[in-house]
């Protein structure tokens, strides 16, 4: 079978392409499909079903070029993995990966690329409670941080609590002294990288400033309730029952939780029941608080990623 594309200039035919070829060898590999360029068009050549699912990505590319002005390498190896059959990011409408807020200094908005994705946001904006569970490099920690950054925006809520449990300090990191910056404790930095996103440094001063925006180890939750407030767990799988307990019932008025981890990747000491494996089995059938679980095709860092994820996993079944 043979099918072509109409383009609109050579910058898009290299975000289909890639640098030196590489999405070309992607669809190659992938649907067996060989994707050229000729008097200003894409020619697909192959058997049927891999010259359609290769025309849908390439559809979906091109799209995401025309709305941004860029695609990267990792997108396209999503979009290639998902064979371009389902919901993967498009910024169309709410059917379809709607976006969740634009990126500091760009023009891209943050959108859910998988259909897990997809479901784990619909999730976030229709319960107050939901667990999220999945390898590293899912999105599980960035989408709820970009909807958290929405939802303060929209005024849906007036705080912010960012979280983790601090295992390696035995629960005893806290902030450092003198300005915002040495206030960055490096245990809790992933949580700001995901903030700067979504928020101009001189906000985010503010927010911390006013107490609009809170991020700190899981001890200091202890005691309190956290009302009208974004509350996110992350490392989840690095609590152990009691604090797991400790921090769902610090749930106040109003407020909406997002517990995130990797049940892979526990640091707990041998013997220890991880408090998010114990959460999920004892409420995996309670009615209003989804759990959204994610595979190694949701990752969607840097491709290296999953080959990274997939190793680790026959080392470990080699080892049972």
């Amino acid at each position: 079978m043979r099918d072509k594309i109409a383009i609109g200039s050579e910058a898009e035919a290299r975000a289909v392409l890639g640098v030196q070829d590489r999405h070309a060898r992607l669809f190659r590999n992938e649907y067996g499909v060989a994707v050229t360029v000729r008097n200003g068009e894409l020619h697909l050549s192959g058997e049927d079903d891999g010259v359609r699912a290769a025309r849908r990505v390439i559809e979906e590319v091109l799209q995401r070029y025309r709305s941004a002005g860029r695609v990267d390498a990792a997108e396209v190896d999503l979009l290639v993995r998902a064979g371009g059959g389902g919901p993967v990011g498009s910024a169309a409408g709410a059917g379809g990966g709607a976006p969740i807020l634009r990126r500091v200094g760009s023009k891209a908005a943050v959108a859910p690329r998988t259909p897990a994705q997809q479901e784990y946001v619909q999730a976030m904006q229709d319960h107050p409670l939901v667990f999220s569970i999945g390898p590293a490099g899912t999105g599980k920690t960035y989408l709820a941080v970009a909807m958290a950054v929405r939802m303060l925006r929209d005024g849906v809520v007036r705080k912010l609590v960012l979280t983790r449990p601090a295992v390696e300090a035995g629960e005893k990191l806290g902030f450092l002294p003198g300005s915002f910056e040495a206030k960055v404790d490096p245990y809790l930095r992933p949580l700001y990288d995901a903030l700067y996103d979504f928020v101009e440094l001189a906000q985010l001063r503010k927010y911390a400033e006013t107490d609009i925006l809170e991020v700190a180890p899981l001890a200091y939750m202890r005691g309190r309730t956290l009302s009208d407030a974004f509350v996110i767990l992350d490392e989840g799988q690095n609590t152990t029952q009691e604090q797991m307990k400790m921090f769902l019932t610090r749930m106040g008025h109003k407020s909406r939780v997002v517990v995130t981890g990797d049940v892979t990747q526990i640091d707990l000491p041998r013997g220890t029941t991880s408090g998010l494996v114990h959460a999920a089995r004892i409420m995996k059938d309670t009615e209003g608080i989804p759990m959204c679980y994610f595979s190694k095709a949701d990752i969607i860092r840097h491709p290296l990623v999953q080959k990274i994820v997939d190793a680790y996993e026959r080392d470990e079944g080699d080892g049972a």
